[in-house]
């Protein structure tokens, strides 16, 4: 059973084919082909969610198939069944079922007894449906014609903030998988961990992250510039802590022009205006926000599809 747990569990040809999809499916959004024809997928939700349940609900539909969510706190999990019997249960109804989670432990439990495909919708170790998105997004300015992956190498992007959180990891590895550059830069305490650079030697990658305290120097040509929220859900116990912390790591005018003249800001949302961006910078020509945001209904499409393929 192929699952898409992280954004390494498709091979670089199957992720050309994810963004081929994508792209037809922009293109012409209201006939696109019904993959999921009479088919039920779920989506399970640990936590709350606007993008990915919204875009999820909506691609299944245009797919043809029928979304059901579920709350983890209304159904048997949350009051103690096993996920082992959760996943098991629910592949007897589902022909496929979105995940979004804290511990990437879970996620894993369900795809291990699961005999229907799992899509990671987030956990608190990666994003691979942002990823995935965002490099789409990217994709479209760099190879609008063809969506061409080769045209990601040597491209620089700059993560700044928590360099441990699930975006940071996320971007890690997929700036390895695709040949970009990237680093990672944050306050002392924030910096990537043993379970990222475990997880690239995992899939034969390269270490090739560059992790740094200096924001200024972190940006200095970057292609594109990517943060997040400062304060995660189930961090609220350390947001004043954070909040100090963070703040030279800002993206501000300032920082967005020490990268190169046509660098994108990008965001995966919701964002705190002040915190770790500046209005400005939001509203600015440089900023792909909302066109990240937009694709995620497409890009979710064309990774639904693809696993409907590669598992018949």
């Amino acid at each position: 059973m192929q699952h898409f747990l992280k954004v390494t569990d498709f091979t670089l040809e199957q992720a050309q084919d994810v963004f081929s999809l994508a792209k037809s499916f922009k293109n012409d959004r209201f006939n696109t082909p019904t993959t999921l024809n009479k088919q039920s997928w779920g989506l399970l939700f640990y936590k709350s969610s606007t993008r990915t349940r919204v875009s999820f609900e909506v691609g299944i539909n245009e797919l043809g198939g029928h979304p059901i969510v579920l709350n983890s706190q209304q159904t048997q999990i949350g009051r103690g069944e096993s996920v082992a019997d959760s996943s098991k249960v629910l592949s007897r109804y589902l022909h496929g079922l979105i995940i979004r989670t804290f511990e990437h432990s879970i996620l894993k439990e369900f795809a291990e007894h699961a005999t229907m495909p799992i899509i990671n919708g987030l956990t608190d170790f990666n994003h691979p449906c942002q990823l995935y998105t965002d490099i789409f997004t990217l994709l479209e300015r760099y190879s609008p014609d063809s969506v061409d992956i080769s045209t990601l190498k040597g491209k620089k992007i700059a993560f700044l903030g928590d360099s441990a959180c699930n975006m940071a990891n996320s971007w890690i590895l997929t700036a390895a998988m695709f040949e970009m550059e990237i680093v990672v830069s944050g306050p002392d305490g924030y910096e990537p961990k043993q379970a990222i650079v475990d997880a690239l030697k995992a899939d034969d990658l390269p270490v090739n992250f560059t992790y740094t305290n200096d924001p200024k120097a972190a940006v200095k040509d970057a292609d594109a510039i990517y943060t997040d929220v400062w304060v995660s859900m189930g961090d609220e116990a350390e947001a004043e802590q954070r909040l100090k912390e963070m703040a030279p790591y800002q993206v501000n005018a300032e920082l967005l022009a020490l990268a190169k003249p046509d660098a994108y800001f990008m965001h995966c949302l919701p964002a705190h205006a002040g915190e770790e961006v500046s209005q400005d910078v939001l509203d600015s020509p440089q900023s792909i926000i909302f066109d990240e945001a937009e694709n995620r209904l497409h890009a979710q499409k064309a990774i639904m599809a693809k696993l409907v393929e590669l598992n018949s």
